[in-house]
Parts: C-alpha cells; structure tokens; sequence
C-alpha cells in the first residue's frame, strides 16, 4: 500500500459504527471497489434513512481539553500518509478533541481500492497528557493536506476539519477565513442546522499533476450530500467544488459556496475599541460581481447588533470575502499578521438562477470570533427527495484572478460629522484612471436612504492614482441608511460601487 504502513488499514469491522457509518462501510467500505459515482449514492442511500447522529463521546483524558492542550496533539511524522512517495502531496490525520469531537471515518482509494485509515495511538504524540491505556478505535476528526512543491520541506496548505469547514492558503500566506461544504439555516430564531462531514475518501495523488481529490459525505437532519473537490495548491491555490444534495424535507434556507471570516475593526469602524492597532481583521470586504456585469464592495463592519443583507441577483458571476489592504503599516499586529490573511473568490460553474448574495455580520467583543458569514442563497427552494447539483471554483489568493477594470475602493473611514447625528465619510477610489491632470469630467453619483447628503467634494492625488470622495451623512431620525456610490465619466462609471449601510 505504498507509504502507509501496514498497520495503518484496518479489516472490516473494526471501526466504532454508528448506522452512517455502518452503511458507509458496507456501501464503500475497506476493499470496496472506487468509483467517483459511488459517493453519491452512499449520500443517496443515507438521504433515504432516518438521520442518526453519530457519538461523539471520548473517553477520560481527551473528552475536556482545552486548546493548548489540543493542540499539543500531532501525529508523528511516520503516520503521514504517503510521506517518502514523491507524489507531491502528503496527509495528516487529525485526531479527536477540543471542538472537535465528533468522528470522521478516513479512507485511501489506492489503485481504485478503498483502504480504511485506521486509528492507532502510536502514531500521535500526545505532549503533556497521559492517556489511559486500551482508549479503543476512536476515529479521525479531519485531515491536514501538504504540498511538497513549495520547498524542501512539506508546506501544509489546507485543513478539513469541524462540522463541514475546510480552509486553504495560497503559497506565503497565514491561514484566515473557513469556507462551508453547506450551510444551513444561518442567523433564524429556530438556530443553524449544521451539516458534518461523516467519512472521506482521498485519492492517491498521480506524481506531477499538483491536484488532490478529496470525497466527502455529508449529513445533518435536514439533507445527506456527496461533495468532491480537487486541491491545487500555488502562488493562488484552486479547490473545484462538486456538490450532490439530496433533501429529506424541504430546504427554504440553503447557503452554497459559504465562508466564513472575522472583522473586529477597522477604519470605518472602531466603536468601543481601545486598541493600540490600527486595524484588526480577516476580510475587509465582500466583492460582488453580479448577473448584469456590475462590480460591487461592500466594506464589512462589527455591527451593535445582527446586521443581515441581501443583494438580490440572477446567475453571479463571483463573489467573495477579500482582505484587500496587504500593508504590514495597516494593521502592525506582529503575531497575528492580518495582512496575510488570504482572500477567497468564488466563481459559480453553470448558472445558479435567482437569489442572493446573503451578507450576516454579527456583533463581536472579541478578535477571536469569526463574526462576518457569506454565501448564495438561492430563491427557490429544494423540495425533500429531490437531488441538486451544483459546482463552482474557489480562488484563495492574495488578489482575486477577475478584477474590475475600473477603479477600485483602496479605503473607507467614517468618524463624527460637524453635528448632531452626522457621520463624516471618506472613500478612496484607486486606479490608473486619476493618473495625470484633474479629472475635471469625473463625478460622484451618491445616493442614500433614508437620510439626506451634505458637503459631497473630491479631492485628486494624481501622485497616488487617487481620488477621495468627503461627505456627511445626516441619517435624521433614522437608525439605519443604504448608502451608494460609484463614480461617472461622460455619463458612463469608471469605478465599482461602493455599498454601505450605516448603524448607530
């Protein structure tokens, strides 16, 4: 079996089952023959059973860690599957514990044959904990991936672990935002259903090619799933995303192409910070480019309380979190490192129909809490029994691969206005449109509502290929105002629009 060692494939049988996992064994189990096409019926098959939650009890000693002590957890470089085999590529089992407690069963599809990954302790050092003996077949709780191509040693590039999260870097980059296989029912009073990745099957990877494929099944009370994705790690790293839903019941609320990230402050919003750092964020902003070939940037915020919007659209043509400011002098945060945070782009396959870009932005005290949600929230629902099917490409990258070909927000700062409620507003436009004279024919188009606009000037800085647009905002009596403007030449925009929805 190549760079796994024997010990490492378990018979038939062994694993703890629940009745997923059991039908998963007996459907694609250890020596089963591999086909792409199998995944989906596992899902389909689980789909048409009552759903079972899987346990996720562990036993004395791993069932109350905290993080350091997780995290002290790592599995020896002897049990890295495929590690010495020059394929390009090697894994890291993750074990259980911390938030994440909940199994995950492991296979290999090596020369179109399933292998079960089967859990041995003597391939992890535990650090600090001393482990009862005889803890049993616990399972896996995800996986790290490694390239081989990015230096002399291996260089992890992603992670899937944790309900149905998984998070990818490009080449020189600190890990940040978590993208979703699904989500569900996000910020209702009824609470978020939250799919989890029940078993994987990761395929050898062919010397040379510098793709990984990576099959999951999903459930949850509410749907089973089958999602392929194929890693291509590099200076931008690519993940193709192959999705097959099959509903129990009728799903009216349903993210695709999710991610989730944290904005603490910033710039245009530093309410109740006292905080030596300029800046302390994953993302800055949602960047849209919807149906009719309109770009859109929607700078994110730290609200007082749960902010939800829509951008209503037919068949987007990308949309994603972006962390556009990559200056170290913009956050100065020497640990964290916020400006290495990658961005991630999503670009639809085929056409999605009518929906919207759902935008939650949740009230946060902390920088730990991952506060801003996004994903596509199609219009029509997905009836029980039906199956759905949908693909698209993520892009994690320092700059996304589509840019506008216009000028762009470089920055958005908002402080106290000359009186009353006014909040004074500034939004740099960059491009190489304000390279030269005054661009004397450039106007702002700013609408609002409610509330009414005061004091709207330009100022150009052709040293900087900049132009600012000042303004006050009188929100009257109103709590909440949408905010809108872009910039026109000859009738025409040179800029993207800049969204924006003020809050007390």
């Amino acid at each position: 079996m190549g760079g796994v060692a024997a010990s490492i494939v378990a018979p038939p049988g062994s694993y703890a089952q629940a009745p997923t996992q059991s039908l998963v064994q007996s459907l694609l189990g250890e020596g089963q023959r591999f086909e792409p096409a199998a995944v989906v019926e596992v899902a389909r098959a689980v789909s048409r059973r009552p759903y079972a939650p899987v346990p996720a009890d562990l036993p004395e000693g791993l069932n109350n860690l905290n993080y350091e002590q997780y995290v002290g957890i790592r599995a020896l470089p002897s049990a890295y599957i495929w590690a010495g085999e020059s394929r390009g590529f090697v894994v890291e089992p993750l074990h259980r514990g911390f938030l994440f407690s909940a199994p995950v069963a492991l296979f290999l599809v090596e020369d179109g044959v399933v292998r079960r990954v089967a859990y041995d302790r003597n391939r992890f050092d535990f650090g600090r904990l001393n482990l009862p003996a005889g803890i049993g077949d616990l399972g896996y709780s995800g996986f790290r991936l490694f390239t081989t191509s990015w230096g002399d040693q291996p260089a992890e590039f992603a992670v899937v672990q944790g309900a149905s999260f998984f998070r990818a870097i490009a080449r020189g980059q600190n890990f940040g935002l978590v993208a979703r296989a699904l989500t569900l029912r996000p910020a209702e009073t009824r609470g978020e259903e939250f799919p989890f990745f029940r078993a994987f099957w990761i395929e050898r990877p062919v010397a040379g090619t510098n793709a990984l494929v990576v099959h999951g099944l999903i459930d949850s009370e509410s749907v089973s799933g089958a999602v392929r994705m194929t890693f291509r790690p590099g200076d931008t790293t690519i993940v193709d995303v192959e999705t097959t839903l099959f509903p129990r019941v009728s799903l009216e609320h349903v993210g695709l192409g999710g991610m989730g990230s944290s904005y603490f402050f910033g710039p245009n919003d530093r309410r109740n910070v006292d905080d030596a750092r300029p800046a302390v964020h994953k993302s800055s902003g949602l960047q849209m480019l919807n149906g009719s070939d309109e770009w859109l940037w929607r700078p994110l915020q730290n609200p007082e309380t749960l902010q939800i919007s829509a951008f209503l659209d037919r068949n987007p043509q990308g949309f994603g979190l972006l962390q556009r400011d990559r200056d170290y002098a913009s956050f100065q945060d020497d640990g964290q490192l916020w400006e290495r945070r990658p961005s991630l782009w999503i670009e639809p396959i085929g056409e999605w129909g009518q929906g919207t870009v759902q935008l939650i932005e949740i009230p946060s005290d902390a920088e730990i809490h991952d506060n801003i949600l996004t994903y596509w929230r199609p219009r029509v629902p997905m009836a029980a029994g039906a199956e759905v099917t949908f693909s698209y490409r993520q892009f994690w990258c320092w700059t996304p691969p589509e840019r506008p070909p216009l000028a762009t927000v470089t920055s958005t700062r908002v402080g106290r206005g000359s009186a009353g409620r006014r909040r004074r507003f500034l939004v740099d436009f960059g491009g190489e449109v304000f390279n030269g004279g005054a661009p004397a024919e450039i106007r702002p188009v700013l609408t609002t509502s409610p509330g009414t606009i005061h004091g709207l000037r330009t100022w150009h800085y052709p040293e900087r290929k900049a132009l600012r647009v000042a303004f006050e905002l009188d929100p009257g009596n109103e709590n909440a105002s949408e905010m809108r403007l872009l910039l026109e030449a000859a009738g025409r925009p040179i800029s993207e629009t800049w969204l924006y929805r003020w809050t007390p």
